[in-house]
């Protein structure tokens, strides 16, 4: 009787995804030099906590 829950659906797999690319262009393309783009690529990867931060900061105003 073990019931399986499934945590992560395609669905929001392809929006993280999605999310991923739009976020490494524009983490990437507002870089000044090299190191700055390979922290905008490590910025678009965790980019899910900025919009968690942002709502947050609109939620408590």
């Amino acid at each position: 009787m073990k019931e399986k829950m499934q945590t992560c659906t395609p669905a929001s797999g392809a929006v993280y995804g999605l999310g991923l690319i739009g976020a490494a262009i524009y983490f990437i393309g507002t870089a000044t030099s090299f190191w700055m783009g390979v922290l905008g690529f490590l910025k678009a990867i965790v980019w899910p906590v900025f919009l968690v931060l942002a709502a947050f900061k609109e939620l408590a105003m």
